[in-house]
């Protein structure tokens, strides 16, 4: 914790500096407004618990009781919106303001303009961003899997990562899950990690559980853990809530479905900071028969590379949320060989998903909540014109 004492004064730091930047811009044109009458030192209080009520929610969770931590929580949840795109439009409104000073225009003239024009812009991009973020849409994908899978000459998947089952999305978009998957009958279901967002107490107080005993598939529903569920610390009352639902949680664990398929649970790479750490592929696969088909979940898509070296067919995360809000997209598409959509990699298809759920503010934009409708075609020659349909998945209507 001490290693990253200096880490979190530095982010501390700079988020108030942020806030600050667009606070004094709100309260100037407030100020312009509504005169020298506007309650200054009111302003100041309300914009500052609003601005940090993220960090004080997360840090007095202990000491603030429920009433008070859980609404800080969402308003910071959603201020993160907030100040991502309201730096973005103060930045271009000081540009403009300066094209006006050197063009001897009256403040009278353009002050109200910019005002109206940012608010404008907020809410489009609020508005937009909810539909994207509440919306979901389905990602449909069809591999060709040169191996044989007994009788199976092909498998239906479902597959959704990222739910944030938590205080700002819960059981009604869950409810969409549950209906759209069911609509299109899978023989498996797949949740490649971050079921919950963070804290278990949502999931339970709420009675998600019940929702989420929806999902079924003949040859079962199966969950790896995310690096919120490691955040979160309960990941012991979470593994017990989804056995209570008949979803297992696979920990660096092999499946072996009907005898015919390989189904491999990874540990979120989070276990390598949580402590505990986890097995490398090679050796959590080392008793798994390769000429039948494997899929891994893996919830951070890294080293696709040791994956395909290991003789995995099709790989299977989620993690990046494609940025959620864009421009953060560039920003994981450095990070990552894979950010979002399909890639070939050797023999490896590997696939990761935008999410189902959201993060923060449940927002998206450059983005869309989806879950994957994942065909696997067994077969004993390469087709090679399937693979290459999937690279960047068909958006299909979501069912009603």
């Amino acid at each position: 914790m001490r290693n990253r004492l200096p880490f979190f004064i530095i982010v501390i730091a700079i988020t108030i500096g942020l806030n600050a930047y667009i606070g004094w811009h709100v309260h100037a044109l407030l100020t312009y407004w509504f005169g020298e009458g506007f309650p200054s030192l009111l302003y100041w209080i309300v914009f500052w618990i609003i601005a940090l009520s993220y960090m004080i929610a997360a840090f007095g969770a202990r000491v603030l009781p429920k009433g008070i931590a859980q609404p800080l929580k969402i308003i910071g949840s959603y201020w993160f919106a907030f100040m991502e795109y309201g730096l973005m439009l103060l930045l271009l409104t000081d540009v403009a303001i300066g094209l006006c000073r050197l063009a001897s225009v009256s403040p009278q003239s353009y002050i109200p303009v910019l005002g109206w024009v940012n608010l404008a812009a907020m809410a489009l991009i609020l508005v937009r961003g909810t539909y994207n973020a509440r919306t979901p849409v389905v990602r449909q994908y069809d591999l060709a899997i040169p191996k044989p899978a007994g009788e199976w000459k092909e498998l239906r998947i479902a597959v959704a990562s990222d739910l944030h089952l938590g205080l700002t999305v819960g059981n009604r978009h869950l409810r969409k899950l549950v209906s759209g998957v069911n609509a299109m009958k899978p023989d498996l279901i797949l949740l490649p990690g971050d079921v919950i967002d963070d804290s278990i107490h949502p999931f339970i107080r709420n009675r998600m559980g019940e929702t989420m005993k929806g999902l079924q598939a003949p040859l079962g529903v199966y969950a790896v853990l995310g690096n919120h569920e490691y955040i979160g610390g309960h990941i012991q009352a979470y593994v017990e809530q989804m056995e209570q639902i008949g979803i297992r949680v696979l920990m660096d664990e092999v499946v072996h479905l009907a005898e015919r398929l390989y189904l491999v649970g990874r540990k979120d790479k989070a276990a390598e900071q949580f402590g505990g750490g986890r097995k490398p592929l090679v050796s959590l696969m080392a008793d798994v028969d390769l000429t039948q088909p494997v899929i891994v979940l893996d919830h951070q898509p890294y080293h696709l590379d040791k994956a395909a070296e290991a003789g995995a067919d099709v790989m299977l995360s989620g993690h990046t949320h494609r940025g959620q809000m864009a421009p953060n997209h560039l920003i994981t598409r450095r990070l990552f060989e894979l950010d979002w959509g399909y890639l070939r990699k050797g023999n490896l298809h590997a696939i990761v998903s935008s999410g189902f759920g959201t993060w923060g503010p449940p927002i998206r934009l450059g983005s869309r909540s989806e879950w994957i409708a994942l065909t696997l075609h067994f077969t004993s020659e390469t087709e090679k014109g399937r693979s290459s349909d999937a690279r960047d998945g068909k958006e299909a209507n979501y069912p009603r």
